[in-house]
């Protein structure tokens, strides 16, 4: 079961690797009709992609995800109580709205899958806040909020009907985007601030260095930091190359933590004089160097040894509980180059 519903939440929405700069809260309903040995109706909630609370209609109780919610309840008892009551509202209408849905494109049965996302971002140094309230439909993009014209976008002509309706319910839809750019950012402050001790807690990488052959760009892989303010470069003599780099974005792993690529081009073997470096840089002053000689030899060790107390919707299995690594990146750069 825990299988299917990691699936339906994570892979059927469509979260598709985005780039991680913001710090997010994001609450994720799923509704579904047909769907054996899963419950009908399910709501996760994620602080920067690390689940924290989970609730589903077999239970009809939302649940601690991170044993630093302790905390969070122990200061606000009513938390799960109120939290529990709001889920049970988004249970009815989803089932409400799944019949509605099935109307729209003539289906009387099946398996079929509704999905919510209501999400904020929150830039900790800028304070810029950015909001999304969309919804998709059997892993398509149904409608979406747009917050500056308080109006709904139609993804697909089956939604165009429901769309009308929803733009003249102008007071729900400033709701929206009152929850979105201000309670949802306060929320998640509020979370980190409960969970500082693993959510913010600076987790040096391991930096790998990588060739497929000797005339491919020479790829420096740095895996399993957090946070995402990291600085990945290459230098020739001390000094930071700006020509013949591909510098990759920040990205997730499985487990929570993040990876990055920096590929460095050369025309030419290296003289025996040159030296090139991949330099990583966390929060600005967290520093690890990665040499290139000959070999393309690994010479940091791993910097953190354990991944301890992972939380996904579906445990990851052994070899993967650390995210993406050296060998799996290889085989990543054999199918991209393909």
């Amino acid at each position: 079961m825990m299988m299917t519903m990691r699936l339906v939440i994570l892979v059927l929405w469509g979260i598709h690797g985005a780039t991680v700069v913001f710090h997010s809260l994001k609450f994720i309903r799923t509704a579904s009709s047909g769907v054996k040995n899963v419950p009908e109706f399910m709501e996760v909630g994620l602080v920067d992609d690390v689940v924290f609370s989970h609730y589903d209609s077999n239970s009809r109780r939302v649940k601690p995800k991170q044993d630093w919610m302790t905390q969070l309840t122990d200061d606000d008892l009513e938390y799960f109580e109120i939290e529990t009551w709001r889920c049970r509202n988004g249970q009815w209408t989803s089932r409400n709205l799944m019949r509605v849905v099935q109307e729209r494109f003539n289906q009387t049965g099946g398996v079929h899958i509704l999905q919510v996302m209501s999400s904020c971002e929150w830039d900790d140094e800028t304070g810029e806040v950015r909001g999304h309230h969309e919804y998709t439909y059997d892993g398509e993009d149904f409608l979406s909020l747009d917050l500056k014209t308080l109006t709904w976008i139609a993804r697909t002509p089956q939604a165009v009907d429901t769309k009308h309706q929803w733009d003249n319910n102008e007071g729900y839809n400033r709701y929206l985007r009152f929850y979105l750019t201000t309670q949802c950012p306060q929320r998640l402050k509020k979370l980190l601030h409960y969970g500082s001790s693993s959510l913010l807690r600076p987790e040096l990488p391991s930096v790998s260095l990588l060739q497929k052959t000797p005339s491919s760009p020479i790829v420096c892989h740095a895996t399993w930091f957090y946070p995402p303010k990291a600085k990945l470069f290459w230098t020739k003599d001390g000094e930071e190359l700006r020509k013949d780099v591909d510098i990759g974005e920040v990205l997730p792993n499985p487990d929570g933590t993040l990876h990055k690529m920096a590929e460095l081009k050369l025309s030419d073997p290296p003289e025996a004089c040159e030296k090139f470096s991949c330099v990583f840089q966390l929060e600005g002053k967290n520093v690890l160097l990665t040499n290139l000689d000959e070999d393309l030899s690994i010479l940091p060790k791993f910097t953190n040894s354990s991944k301890e107390d992972l939380n996904p919707l579906d445990p990851p299995t052994e070899a993967s509980a650390h995210g993406i690594g050296p060998s799996e990146l290889v085989d990543l750069l054999e199918e991209a180059n393909a």
